[in-house]
């Protein structure tokens, strides 16, 4: 049997000034994907030039990770730049982690 991991993820831009927040099963991938996007019009993360991740959780069942994804989008923007900073206070990009320049 498999092991599943899933991923909610929240991206921004070099200012940090833009959240976007979803959901992969393959981190590297889609990182990798909105980096490809950015300066483009073609998705939210690209018109607003958001390729830096700064904040990841990681799940077993993706049921669980589509129900925090909806979660995190209801939340204001101060929760969720709190919920950033109790793991990454400097709002650095993880991106190397995952080794995406």
């Amino acid at each position: 049997m498999r092991d599943y991991t899933f991923y909610v993820y929240i991206i921004s831009n070099s200012n940090r000034t833009v959240l976007y927040i979803g959901f992969t099963e393959n981190l590297t991938r889609r990182l990798s994907e909105h980096i490809e996007n950015k300066k483009t019009k073609k998705t939210f993360a690209g018109r607003y030039n958001c390729g830096d991740l700064v904040y990841y959780e990681v799940y077993q069942y993706v049921n669980d990770a589509i129900a925090r994804e909806k979660q995190l989008k209801k939340w204001s923007r101060k929760k969720k730049d709190d919920l950033i900073k109790k793991s990454n206070p400097m709002l650095l990009s993880l991106n190397e982690q995952f080794w995406i320049d």
